[in-house]
Protein backbone atom coordinates (compact mmCIF):
# COMPACT_ATOMS: atom_id res chain seq x y z
CA UNK A 1 0.00 0.00 0.00
CA UNK A 2 1.09 3.58 -0.55
CA UNK A 3 1.23 5.69 2.60
CA UNK A 4 2.32 9.29 3.15
CA UNK A 5 4.79 11.01 5.40
CA UNK A 6 5.96 14.60 5.78
CA UNK A 7 9.60 15.34 6.58
CA UNK A 8 12.03 18.18 6.90
CA UNK A 9 13.37 18.48 3.32
CA UNK A 10 16.97 18.51 4.60
CA UNK A 11 16.71 14.95 5.95
CA UNK A 12 15.75 11.45 4.78
CA UNK A 13 12.09 10.45 4.95
CA UNK A 14 12.66 7.73 7.58
CA UNK A 15 14.17 7.78 11.06
CA UNK A 16 17.26 5.62 11.55
CA UNK A 17 18.27 6.12 15.17
CA UNK A 18 16.79 5.76 18.64
CA UNK A 19 17.36 9.49 19.40
CA UNK A 20 14.05 10.31 17.76
CA UNK A 21 11.97 12.58 20.03
CA UNK A 22 9.11 10.82 21.83
CA UNK A 23 5.70 10.85 20.13
CA UNK A 24 2.29 9.18 20.53
CA UNK A 25 3.47 5.60 19.90
CA UNK A 26 6.98 5.65 21.37
CA UNK A 27 8.85 7.07 24.36
CA UNK A 28 12.36 8.53 24.44
CA UNK A 29 14.84 5.84 23.39
CA UNK A 30 12.18 3.49 21.92
CA UNK A 31 12.86 4.58 18.35
CA UNK A 32 13.18 4.56 15.60
CA UNK A 33 9.47 4.48 14.83
CA UNK A 34 8.18 5.37 11.36
CA UNK A 35 4.85 7.25 11.25
CA UNK A 36 2.67 7.20 8.11
CA UNK A 37 -0.82 8.39 7.13
CA UNK A 38 -3.18 6.84 4.61
CA UNK A 39 -3.66 10.17 2.79
CA UNK A 40 -1.53 13.23 2.05
CA UNK A 41 -4.04 15.31 4.04
CA UNK A 42 -3.53 12.99 7.01
CA UNK A 43 0.25 13.47 6.83
CA UNK A 44 -0.18 17.25 6.64
CA UNK A 45 -2.72 17.20 9.51
CA UNK A 46 -0.18 15.39 11.73
CA UNK A 47 2.35 18.15 11.00
CA UNK A 48 -0.14 20.98 11.58
CA UNK A 49 -1.31 19.49 14.87
CA UNK A 50 2.18 18.92 16.27
CA UNK A 51 3.38 22.35 15.23
CA UNK A 52 0.27 24.04 16.65
CA UNK A 53 -0.51 25.69 13.31
CA UNK A 54 -4.11 26.89 13.36
CA UNK A 55 -4.15 30.04 11.21
CA UNK A 56 -3.81 30.38 7.44
CA UNK A 57 -1.10 33.04 7.66
CA UNK A 58 1.09 30.58 9.60
CA UNK A 59 1.23 28.34 6.51
CA UNK A 60 3.26 30.90 4.56
CA UNK A 61 6.55 29.74 6.08
CA UNK A 62 5.87 25.99 5.96
CA UNK A 63 8.43 24.15 3.82
CA UNK A 64 8.13 20.37 4.14
CA UNK A 65 8.78 17.40 1.89
CA UNK A 66 5.85 15.07 1.32
CA UNK A 67 6.72 11.45 0.59
CA UNK A 68 4.67 8.61 -0.88
CA UNK A 69 6.05 5.38 0.60
CA UNK A 70 5.38 1.80 -0.49
CA UNK A 71 4.65 -0.12 2.73
CA UNK A 72 3.97 -3.85 2.36
CA UNK A 73 1.02 -5.38 4.18
CA UNK A 74 2.23 -6.99 7.39
CA UNK A 75 -0.01 -9.25 9.48
CA UNK A 76 2.07 -8.37 12.56
CA UNK A 77 0.79 -4.76 12.52
CA UNK A 78 -1.66 -4.62 15.45
CA UNK A 79 -4.56 -2.37 16.40
CA UNK A 80 -4.27 -0.83 19.87
CA UNK A 81 -6.95 -1.67 22.45
CA UNK A 82 -7.61 1.87 23.65
CA UNK A 83 -10.75 4.03 23.69
CA UNK A 84 -11.22 6.62 20.92
CA UNK A 85 -10.74 9.50 23.38
CA UNK A 86 -7.20 8.22 24.11
CA UNK A 87 -6.40 7.42 20.46
CA UNK A 88 -7.30 10.98 19.46
CA UNK A 89 -6.40 12.75 22.70
CA UNK A 90 -4.08 15.58 23.51
CA UNK A 91 -0.52 15.27 24.78
CA UNK A 92 -1.76 13.90 28.11
CA UNK A 93 -2.94 10.74 26.26
CA UNK A 94 0.57 9.93 25.02
CA UNK A 95 1.62 7.97 28.09
CA UNK A 96 -1.30 5.51 27.67
CA UNK A 97 -0.54 5.18 23.94
CA UNK A 98 3.16 4.58 24.59
CA UNK A 99 2.34 1.91 27.18
CA UNK A 100 0.01 0.17 24.71
CA UNK A 101 2.72 0.31 22.02
CA UNK A 102 5.22 -1.29 24.44
CA UNK A 103 2.68 -4.02 25.24
CA UNK A 104 2.02 -4.76 21.55
CA UNK A 105 5.71 -4.62 20.68
CA UNK A 106 6.42 -7.08 23.50
CA UNK A 107 3.87 -9.45 21.94
CA UNK A 108 5.73 -9.35 18.60
CA UNK A 109 3.84 -6.60 16.77
CA UNK A 110 5.86 -4.90 14.03
CA UNK A 111 3.77 -1.75 14.26
CA UNK A 112 0.40 -0.20 14.96
CA UNK A 113 -2.52 0.72 12.70
CA UNK A 114 -5.07 3.06 14.23
CA UNK A 115 -7.37 6.00 13.79
CA UNK A 116 -5.66 9.29 12.93
CA UNK A 117 -5.41 11.52 15.99
CA UNK A 118 -4.84 14.59 13.84
CA UNK A 119 -7.83 14.41 11.50
CA UNK A 120 -11.37 15.13 12.64
CA UNK A 121 -13.94 12.36 12.03
CA UNK A 122 -14.55 12.05 8.28
CA UNK A 123 -11.53 14.24 7.56
CA UNK A 124 -9.79 11.79 5.19
CA UNK A 125 -12.22 12.50 2.35
CA UNK A 126 -10.51 13.01 -0.95
CA UNK A 127 -11.66 14.75 -4.11
CA UNK A 128 -13.49 13.74 -7.27
CA UNK A 129 -14.23 15.49 -10.52
CA UNK A 130 -17.88 15.54 -11.56
CA UNK A 131 -18.94 18.90 -12.96
CA UNK A 132 -15.83 20.38 -11.38
CA UNK A 133 -13.81 19.60 -8.29
CA UNK A 134 -16.01 18.08 -5.56
CA UNK A 135 -15.34 16.65 -2.11
CA UNK A 136 -15.56 12.86 -2.13
CA UNK A 137 -17.42 10.82 0.49
CA UNK A 138 -16.28 11.35 4.07
CA UNK A 139 -14.13 8.69 5.71
CA UNK A 140 -11.89 8.47 8.74
CA UNK A 141 -8.13 8.56 8.29
CA UNK A 142 -5.70 6.10 9.76
CA UNK A 143 -2.04 6.06 10.66
CA UNK A 144 0.50 3.28 10.75
CA UNK A 145 3.50 3.45 13.05
CA UNK A 146 6.17 0.84 12.24
CA UNK A 147 8.74 -0.09 14.87
CA UNK A 148 12.42 -0.02 13.97
CA UNK A 149 14.59 1.11 11.07
CA UNK A 150 13.05 0.19 7.72
CA UNK A 151 15.68 0.19 4.96
CA UNK A 152 13.34 -2.07 2.94
CA UNK A 153 10.83 0.75 2.32
CA UNK A 154 10.88 2.73 -0.93
CA UNK A 155 9.66 6.32 -1.05
CA UNK A 156 8.99 8.88 -3.75
CA UNK A 157 9.13 12.63 -3.19
CA UNK A 158 5.59 13.82 -3.93
CA UNK A 159 6.63 17.37 -3.06
CA UNK A 160 10.22 18.39 -2.43
CA UNK A 161 9.20 21.59 -0.65
CA UNK A 162 5.50 22.15 -0.09
CA UNK A 163 2.78 23.20 2.30
CA UNK A 164 -0.76 22.04 3.02
CA UNK A 165 -3.86 23.66 1.55
CA UNK A 166 -5.35 26.34 3.84
CA UNK A 167 -8.76 24.62 3.91
CA UNK A 168 -7.16 21.64 5.67
CA UNK A 169 -6.81 23.70 8.87
CA UNK A 170 -10.57 23.18 9.48
CA UNK A 171 -10.11 19.40 9.33
CA UNK A 172 -7.37 19.13 11.97
CA UNK A 173 -8.09 17.99 15.52
CA UNK A 174 -5.83 20.56 17.16
CA UNK A 175 -4.35 20.07 20.62
CA UNK A 176 -6.60 21.63 23.25
CA UNK A 177 -3.87 22.84 25.58
CA UNK A 178 -0.63 24.73 25.24
CA UNK A 179 2.18 22.82 23.54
Amino acid sequence: MILYRHADPRFPFLQESADQPAARWHSEGDGPVQYFADTPDGAWAEFLRHEGITEEDELENVRRALWAVDVPDDPRVAEPALPRRILTGDLDSYEACQAEARRLRGRGASGIKTLSAALIAGGAAGWSVNGGLQRAAKRDGFVIALFGARPDLVGWAAAAVGRPRPDLLKGVRHFGGVL
